[in-house]
C-alpha cells in the first residue's frame, strides 16, 4: 500500500479522498490554489502546497505545477478525483514517467474509452448496442447532412472528447443541424482543446442508465449494479439513484454483462463507469465510458456497502479484489442531490458567494459530502456545488421521504441554491412513481412558467 498520496483537485472529493486515505493509513498532501486557501481539504489533509493564482489553468489544470508539488513532498501516487485532469492521459503518462503512480486507468485505457467514437468503435468490436450514427468522426457540415439523411432526424452532435453536456446540440432538421454543428465544432474546441465531433440518432425521452465498474490488474472485473442518472438539466445531472426504478433483475444483468465485456475489451484496471440510454422499449445503447470516479458514486456505496474510494486506491497499489461478482449484494435504495450555487428562478444562474450560515441536515439514512462551512466563500472560478446530499432506505418510498425531509432541514444563507427546486422533483408524484425521461426537468420548468 501506499505510505505518501497526493489529491490533485480541490472540494468534496478532495475531502472525500483524504477521508478514505487515512482509513487506509496513508498521509495525504493537499494542493490548492490561493483562493482555496481557506478549504477544509487544505485544513485535513496532512500536509498542504500552493500551486498558483485562482483560475484553474495556472493551478488545478497546470501538469508542471502539480507534478513539482508531488516531487518536493516525495509522494507515491496522485489521485486526480473527478473533473480537471481525472480523464488527462497525457497527465497520466507524465505522473508514470516521474515514477508516480496515476491512480486510475492506464494511459492507453483512458486513451480508447475516454474518446466517445473510439469507445463506440470497441462496443461494437464487443457486440454491446450503439445508438445508430456516423461512423467516426464528421468533419464538415455537408457530411453531417448526409448522416442525418441516412439516419432521420432528430440527431444529437456530440464532442468525442470531454463531457459534462459541452458541444452537444440536437436538430431536428437540415437547417438547425447546419447551425448546430458548427456551434458544437466551436464549443468543443473551446472547451477541450479538440473540435472533433460525431453525430448519433437522438432517442427521444430515454433513461439515463449507468452501471459501476472494478476492475484489478489480476484480469478480476466486478459491476456494482446500476445508477439511474436521468433527472438532468442541460445534459448536467441533478439527481442520481440505485437501483433504477425501471430495471428489472434480468435486463440488469444483461446491461452489467456488456459492461464488464467493454471494460475487459478495453484491458480497464480502476473504477470506471458504462454509461447506457435505455428507450421505452428497455432497448439500452452505449453512449460513453468514463474513466474515472464519479460524482454519484455515493448512492453505490449505500446499496453495496463497498467504499469506492478505498478500492480505487487498493486496486492502484497492486493489490486484488477483495470480493467477485456473486459476492456483491444490493440493499435498500438510495438517492443524491446536488445541491449547487445556482437560482433556479433565474435560469439556474450561477450564485458565486459568501456562505454566511449553513445547517446540515442529518438523522437515519442521511449522509452529507460538502467540503463547505459557514463563512466559506464559493468561488465564481470553480464548480458551484456546495455539497451532495444522499438519502437511503429499505424501499424508494422511504428514501425520498427521507429526503424530503433532508432538503428541509438543508440550510444556506448568503447564497442561492438548487434546494427549492429539488425539494419541488421529490414532492412530484410523475417522480414519486419513477415516471420521467431525460427532458423531465425542462418539462416541469415549462409548467412553472
Amino acid at each position: 500500500m501506499f505510505e505518501k498520496v497526493l489529491i490533485a483537485n480541490r472540494g468534496e472529493i478532495a475531502l472525500r479522498i483524504i477521508r478514505a486515505c487515512k482509513e487506509l493509513g496513508i498521509s495525504t498532501v493537499a494542493v490548492y490554489s490561493e483562493v482555496d486557501s481557506d478549504s477544509l481539504h487544505v485544513k485535513y489533509a496532512d500536509d498542504a502546497i500552493c500551486i498558483g493564482p485562482a483560475p484553474a489553468a495556472e493551478s488545478y489544470l497546470n501538469i508542471p505545477r502539480i507534478i513539482s508539488a508531488a516531487e518536493i513532498a516525495d509522494v507515491e501516487a496522485i489521485h486526480p478525483g473527478y473533473g480537471f485532469l481525472a480523464e488527462n492521459a497525457h497527465f497520466a503518462e507524465i505522473c508514470e514517467s516521474c515514477n508516480i503512480k496515476f491512480i486510475g486507468p492506464h494511459p492507453d485505457s483512458m486513451r480508447m474509452m475516454g474518446d466517445k467514437n473510439t469507445a463506440r468503435k470497441v462496443a461494437k468490436k464487443c457486440g454491446v448496442p450503439v445508438v445508430p450514427g456516423s461512423d467516426g468522426l464528421v468533419e464538415d457540415r455537408e457530411k453531417a447532412l448526409q448522416v442525418a439523411k441516412k439516419i432521420g432526424y432528430p440527431v444529437i452532435i456530440k464532442a468525442t472528447a470531454g463531457g459534462g453536456g459541452k458541444g452537444m446540440r440536437v436538430a431536428h432538421n437540415d437547417i438547425s443541424l447546419a447551425n448546430a454543428f458548427f456551434t458544437a465544432q466551436t464549443e468543443a474546441e473551446a472547451a477541450f482543446g479538440n473540435s472533433g465531433v460525431y453525430i448519433e440518432k437522438f432517442i427521444e425521452k430515454p433513461r439515463h442508465i449507468e452501471f459501476q465498474i472494478l476492475a484489478d490488474s489480476k484480469g478480476n472485473i466486478v459491476h456494482l449494479g446500476e445508477r439511474d442518472c436521468t433527472i438532468q438539466r442541460r445534459h448536467q445531472k441533478l439527481i442520481e439513484e440505485s437501483p433504477s426504478p425501471v430495471l428489472s433483475s434480468k435486463l440488469r444483468s444483461k446491461m452489467g454483462k456488456m459492461a464488464i465485456k467493454m471494460a475487459e475489451n478495453a484491458n480497464y484496471v480502476s473504477a470506471g463507469t458504462i454509461e447506457f440510454l435505455l428507450d421505452k422499449n428497455d432497448n439500452f445503447y452505449f453512449i460513453e465510458m468514463n474513466t474515472r470516479i464519479q460524482v454519484e458514486h455515493p448512492v453505490t456505496e449505500m446499496v453495496t456497502g463497498i467504499d469506492l474510494i478505498v478500492e480505487q486506491i487498493r486496486i492502484s497499489a497492486g493489490e486484488k479484489l477483495g470480493f467477485e461478482q456473486k459476492d456483491v449484494t444490493f440493499t435498500g435504495t438510495a438517492i443524491e442531490c446536488r445541491i449547487n450555487a445556482e437560482d433556479p428562478d433565474n435560469n439556474f444562474r450561477a450564485s458565486p458567494g459568501t456562505i454566511t450560515q449553513l445547517i446540515l441536515p442529518g438523522g437515519p439514512g442521511i449522509r452529507v459530502d460538502t467540503h463547505a462551512y459557514g463563512g466559506y466563500k464559493i468561488s465564481q472560478y470553480y464548480d458551484s456545488m456546495v455539497a451532495k446530499l444522499i438519502a437511503y432506505g429499505k424501499t424508494r418510498d422511504e428514501t425520498i421521504k427521507r429526503m424530503h425531509r433532508a432538503l428541509e432541514e438543508f440550510h444556506v444563507e448568503g447564497i442561492k441554491t438548487t434546494i427549492p427546486f429539488l425539494r419541488f422533483v421529490h414532492s412530484d408524484s410523475n417522480f414519486q412513481k419513477g415516471k420521467y425521461a431525460t427532458d423531465y426537468v425542462d418539462d416541469i420548468l415549462s409548467n412553472k412558467e
